[in-house]
């Protein structure tokens, strides 16, 4: 099938759906009623290879397209399953992005079963250079939108009772594996949390002029400040799913997806190195 031929759904909102609502049915297991199930196991090819499965829903008027992301598929680079994602969400037209996930505490204050809505990044990771078309320059300041961010604040706030961190920062290193005492040693004093789902999404959300923004669940110590079982992250994976998935769907009801305040889109910039682009390309 060409690209041109296939039919995505227009969507103003995408979900990168991570380890937090991983074992639901998300949204079907929210029991919301305002939610429509529009259409299921979507996949399509994009220039990176062919996508994982999406599922469009509506929550009232509003279009949201949502796929379980970890980057883990066989034969499918963590880099390339994110392109496929954004290329997908850039079709769509998507204007929101919100993702999720369980992350590893850093901070010494944290403890399991903490929530935090980061405002800030540090990329520990070596896949420095995602992009899907390389025209623009991404200015990372206010990476994770704030008025996204306060639309989730204020979502989690209603719907949970446990400590929410309205600021702090995610370190991205590399997965699968956890990272060691000497590393999280290292990155205290630099970062609250540690995870592997936030980079390079954050950059390929600001190239599509979407806003977006997370809201991360702490899962398990990182090594070196104290023993965690495997059991509790488990309990938390299957336990508190439907809570993360409402908290998500109420903040999309709060955001509009045309009139933005933000400056997310305003802060991709057009290469000043287009035209040196232009000329190489037309003399290849």
């Amino acid at each position: 099938m060409k690209m041109k031929d296939m039919n995505i759904p227009a969507a103003d909102y995408g979900i990168v759906g991570g380890s937090g609502t991983l074992s639901s049915d998300f949204p079907a297991n929210c029991g919301a009623e305002d939610v429509k199930i529009i259409a299921d196991n979507l996949f399509f090819d994009t220039p990176y290879g062919r996508s994982p499965a999406f599922r469009h829903f509506a929550v009232g008027d509003r279009h949201v397209l949502t796929v379980k992301m970890h980057g883990w598929r066989s034969g499918t680079t963590r880099a390339d399953a994110s392109r496929q994602v954004f290329w997908v969400f850039r079709e769509a037209g998507v204007k929101r992005i919100i993702s999720e996930g369980g992350v590893g505490t850093v901070n010494k204050l944290l403890d399991i079963r903490d929530m935090i809505v980061p405002d800030d990044y540090l990329d520990m990771s070596v896949r420095k250079d995602v992009m899907l078309d390389g025209r623009y320059l991404l200015v990372m300041r206010d990476a994770l939108c704030p008025e996204l961010r306060a639309a989730l604040i204020k979502a989690t706030k209603k719907r949970f009772d446990g400590r929410l961190f309205l600021r702090g920062t995610y370190a991205v290193t590399d997965g699968r594996h956890f990272e060691s005492p000497a590393e999280i040693a290292m990155l205290n004093g630099h970062a609250d949390i540690v995870g592997q789902s936030i980079c390079p999404e954050v950059y390929l959300a600001r190239e599509i002029g979407a806003c977006y923004a997370g809201l991360y669940f702490t899962v398990n110590y990182g090594e070196g400040i104290r023993k965690w079982s495997h059991q509790d992250m488990s309990d938390i994976f299957y336990d508190d799913a439907p809570m993360l998935g409402e908290i998500i769907l109420e903040a999309i009801r709060q955001v509009p997806a045309e009139s933005r305040q933000c400056e997310c889109r305003e802060l991709r910039k057009e290469t000043l190195l287009k035209d040196v682009y232009n000329e190489v390309s037309d003399k290849g």
